[in-house]
């Protein structure tokens, strides 16, 4: 075990190792330290006795809130925006779309993937420009330019301004997702971050209700200023974004150290907590480090996270197949367009319900992987009653099982991404990583655009067939990810067994343990 510590640490290409030189900060006064940005914290050398990291349960509790207060809401409605925007070509297909422009065979599904290819291929690119520009900025931008195209959706007349505009929709929404997603984890602990990302994804199955709601009410619109309906839900919900952009450039904290409104004593609180967790109460993290080719390439080589893809293909190809499809499912169990718009809503909420309650769950019996599995274990039964029934008969039936699906589909969502969050350090690795997993799974939604095809309506076996098979492979790679990272906790306990936190951290500098991150004797896997 050792001798595989020494491999890993050479393997970083620190030239200037020295085993036995243990460093903090060399050559800074008591004073110094204290005036560097202000705050007295682990990451500028000094030790945990010398920083605040515990404080009273309350007032904790008082701090947490107060950036609970400051961060997730705001994220939430972000994300809500994004969704509505990306999804709404479902609500527009039914609300006149797909006659207008004349639409035929696998056309409409060819722009459902369209947005998919631009939206993987930009999201690590994204998350890089995000280590290298302050998050408030860069959210800011990105908000604007997707805003931008989706009202500029309403004023396409043909299917190649159809094409182009999917294709730029999804260079513009690329980034946000994992940006808001590393954002959170660098303010939160590994068993707190998942309540806040639950409340921040949730708002991703909300989407689907609020979607509905506003095509509904928008759709009734048709004919002013001669503009048709479906026109309008894209240029109205495209217009939203555009305005927030301009207030998100100013209340989106960047980062605890920056963060105006936490006084000092906050500010140390959160940074010394987040960098003294690693799982194993000994050894330090660092969220500080700078982008360098070292960690994107540590991302790249990381095979756990390319077995998170698979897990992650089971929601992407479900969601984005689903909330394209679902109108016209309900609408084919004979309700008008408009009803189907409205019978939609139920689903989500409790889809939406389902997913929260797995992620305090998740937190509190501090596991991940249980609830990957048994969310997906209630989309199987979901995608099996829908197999099993004699469609267009039992429309009813057809439409309870809609509630199994998109609960199994968006609950095991939250879990997976802090699976993957908590498990890579430093924060660089962990930005790459989590782009490369979003970034990959969301290749799903290519899959997921072509699988329900309207010739096969409304039986769609392809596509339910497609989403029983992946939720199935993502039960046994949750299963697998569970076993590697139990027994690489395993391997770390032994190792540490007998030896002194001194002892290990003689064999590297300061420098080298942070560089090693989710590698180090003293990290501890999630699982």
């Amino acid at each position: 075990m050792a001798e595989k510590f020494e491999k890993e640490i050479h393997e970083l290409d620190h030239p200037n190792h020295q085993h036995g030189t243990a460093k903090t900060v060399e050559g800074l006064s008591e004073h110094e330290i204290d005036t560097i940005g202000g705050l007295r914290t682990v990451e500028v050398g000094l030790s945990a006795d010398q920083v605040i990291v515990e404080l009273d349960p309350a007032e904790q509790t008082r701090i947490l809130r107060k950036v609970d207060y400051r961060l997730v809401p705001l994220l939430a409605l972000l994300y809500l925006l994004a969704f509505i925007d990306r999804g709404n070509i479902g609500n527009a297909k039914i609300a006149g779309l797909y006659d207008d422009l004349k639409l035929h065979g696998m056309q409409y599904n060819i722009a459902l993937t369209l947005f998919f290819v631009s939206y993987s291929f930009f999201e690590v690119p994204s998350q890089i420009v995000l280590k290298l520009v302050r998050p408030s900025i860069w959210i800011s931008i990105l908000m604007f330019s997707w805003g931008t195209v989706m009202t500029l959706m309403g004023v396409i007349s043909s299917y190649q301004g159809l094409l182009i505009t999917r294709f730029f929709l999804g260079v513009a929404e690329a980034g946000f997702f994992p940006a808001a997603t590393y954002l959170l984890t660098i303010w939160y602990k590994r068993y707190e971050v998942m309540r806040r990302m639950a409340v921040f994804y949730a708002s991703a199955s909300l989407s689907g209700a609020f979607s509905g709601l506003l095509a509904y009410g928008i759709q009734h619109m048709d004919g002013i200023s001669g503009v048709p309906g479906w026109k309008w839900i894209f240029i109205l919900e495209g217009l939203a974004p555009v305005a927030l952009s301009f207030v998100v450039w100013f209340l989106l904290p960047d980062n605890p150290e920056t963060a105006k409104f936490l006084t000092k004593h906050e500010k140390e609180f959160i940074i010394n907590r987040l960098a003294l967790e690693t799982g194993s109460g000994h050894g330090r993290v660092t969220n500080n480090d700078r982008i360098q080719f070292k960690y994107i390439k540590a991302a790249f080589s990381d095979w756990r996270i390319y077995a998170g893809v698979v897990i992650f293909w089971a929601n992407t190809i479900g969601v984005y197949g689903f909330t394209a499809t679902v109108p016209s499912v309900i609408e084919g169990l004979g309700y008008s367009s408009a009803n189907a718009q409205l019978l939609t809503i139920p689903i989500y909420v409790f889809a939406m319900i389902i997913t929260l309650i797995f992620a305090f769950m998740s937190d509190k019996f501090e596991q991940r992987t249980p609830f990957i599995m048994a969310g997906y274990s209630i989309a199987v039964v979901g995608f099996i009653g829908e197999l099993a029934i004699p469609h267009p008969r039992l429309p009813g039936v057809t439409y309870a099982f809609l509630f199994l699906m998109a609960a199994g589909f968006y609950s095991p969502f939250v879990p997976l991404v802090c699976l993957i969050g908590n498990n890579l350090a430093p924060s660089s690795k962990r930005a790459v990583g989590m782009a490369l997993l979003i970034s990959l799974g969301n290749t799903g939604g290519i899959c997921g655009s072509n699988i329900y095809i309207a010739a096969e309506a409304p039986k769609y076996p392809a596509g339910f067939g497609t989403g029983l098979a992946i939720c199935c492979c993502a039960i046994i790679m949750a299963f697998v990810l569970r076993k590697v990272y139990r027994r690489e906790n395993a391997k770390r306990d032994a190792y540490m067994q007998g030896k002194t936190d001194a002892e290990v951290r003689a064999q590297y500098t300061e420098q080298e343990m942070l560089d090693l991150g989710d590698r180090s004797p003293f990290f501890r896997y999630t699982v």
